[in-house]
């Protein structure tokens, strides 16, 4: 397992989950607009997660990437949530995934720091279903 590797491929989508919040936030209408202030604060917690892992990233170092992983658009609000709830769904089982491979290796204090975002990204997802109305 190359870690390292491994978080800047999470920090490129993390990355692109915030753009793609913000990007949502901006455009979204409708029904759909009164969820724009709830995608801005999931795009700061995405920014936050960004932050997490550049930061764990120089601590076991390695060097944070820039790179940012595919960001996908609509232009109907049901659309746009569904995009972001799928995002969140695969970023669930990735830092699931994740916190499997650190914790085999002991390796606690990534751990410890995956288990705070996969329970930021367990929100999103729920925030989402309830405004699709799953």
């Amino acid at each position: 397992m190359d870690l390292l590797k491994l978080l800047n491929e999470d920090l490129a989508l993390e990355y692109a989950a915030a753009i793609q919040y913000y990007q949502h936030a901006a455009v979204i209408d409708g029904l759909h607009a009164a969820f724009a202030g709830e995608l801005i604060a999931h795009a700061k917690d995405e920014i936050g997660h960004a932050e997490a892992l550049s930061n764990h990233i120089d601590f076991l170092g390695g060097i944070p990437g820039v790179k940012v992983g595919e960001i996908f658009t609509a232009s109907q609000g049901p659309a746009m949530l569904t995009q972001d709830l799928i995002g969140e769904t695969e970023a669930i089982t990735r830092y699931k995934e994740r916190i499997a491979q650190v914790r085999a290796a002991g390796d606690f204090g990534t751990e410890a720091i995956l288990l705070d975002i996969l329970a930021d990204e367990e929100h999103h997802a729920h925030d989402v279903k309830t405004w699709l109305g799953r």
